[in-house]
């Protein structure tokens, strides 16, 4: 007969293999929750860049709209101010008659005040050098007061909003006379020189 330790009662023998499939499953359990953690933290990660693609996205879109809107309004704005130009005109030619007084007188003043609020700006002076990107010739002639194309009257103001020009000024230009010199080369100072001699060897014979 085979003899059993001592303190040991019947049954121990199924009670340690319960006791070490117990800890295998632990075991397992333990191995099994890291891969859950790892999975967690992926799908972390993927759900962040979700979130910062979707916020990058909106801040693009916002920045659009907010530029199309910008883009209408300068359209709107630059669409009436176009259609007021011959009005200013009109007001500019009874101002010159002197017929801008009284209540007419207010109310020009009141629109001129407002057309330059919304950026629109009126050029063209006499005696400014003449730029065909910013003014059309309608007269021209030759001056010998000037020393460059300039613009000598003012036929029709330009309108322009910001860089963007509405209407070039009509004006009329002058060139400096042809064949006039501002300054003496020194070929001519050499011709006049020679002149003298002549002049003088002359006068010795």
């Amino acid at each position: 007969m085979t003899e059993k330790p001592q303190g040991a009662e019947p049954g121990d023998d199924s009670a340690a293999e319960e006791a070490v499939i117990k800890a295998a499953e632990e075991a397992a359990a333990a191995g099994s929750g890291g891969d859950e953690l790892a999975t967690a933290k992926r799908e972390l990660a993927e759900r962040t860049a979700d979130l910062q693609r979707l916020q990058a996205e909106y801040q693009n879109y916002r920045k659009r709209v907010e530029r199309d809107r910008l883009t209408v309004r300068e359209i709107a704005v630059s669409n009436i101010l176009e259609s007021l130009i011959p009005v200013l005109d009109d007001i500019g030619r009874a101002r010159d008659h002197g017929e801008v007084t009284g209540g007419f007188k207010s109310v020009a003043e009141s629109l001129e005040t407002v057309v330059a609020k919304l950026g629109l700006q009126q050029f063209g002076k006499e005696g400014e050098p003449f730029d065909p990107t910013m003014h059309e010739a309608l007269m021209h002639s030759y001056s010998s007061d000037v020393t460059e194309d300039t613009c000598v009257q003012i036929l029709q103001p330009g309108y322009r909003i910001g860089e963007r020009i509405i209407r070039p000024a009509m004006v009329a230009v002058a060139e400096p006379q042809p064949g006039t010199q501002t300054t003496a080369g020194p070929d001519a100072a050499e011709k006049a020189d020679g002149g003298s001699d002549k002049a003088d060897g002359g006068a010795d014979s």
